[in-house]
């Protein structure tokens, strides 16, 4: 097996560079796109439960303590 020349190396390195903020700028739009999803889905729990108490319910039991509080 024949050892790496140093521009072998130095291509090697620029693609792993190219690859690792490729895989960096997914994250940070995974991590914008978790975000607006969390919202959503915090949106829609709160507009079920204002739903549910207009309705005559009472509050969601996920937002009362339970009796031996």
């Amino acid at each position: 097996m024949t050892q790496p020349t140093l521009t072998q190396l130095e291509e090697k390195i620029a693609h792993l560079t190219k690859t690792v903020d490729e895989l960096s700028d997914i994250v940070a739009k995974q991590s914008r796109d978790i975000d607006v999803l969390q919202r959503r889905a915090q949106m829609l729990m709160e507009r079920e439960a204002a739903r549910e108490f207009d309705q005559g319910g009472s509050v969601p039991l996920a937002d009362q303590r339970p009796p031996h509080w």
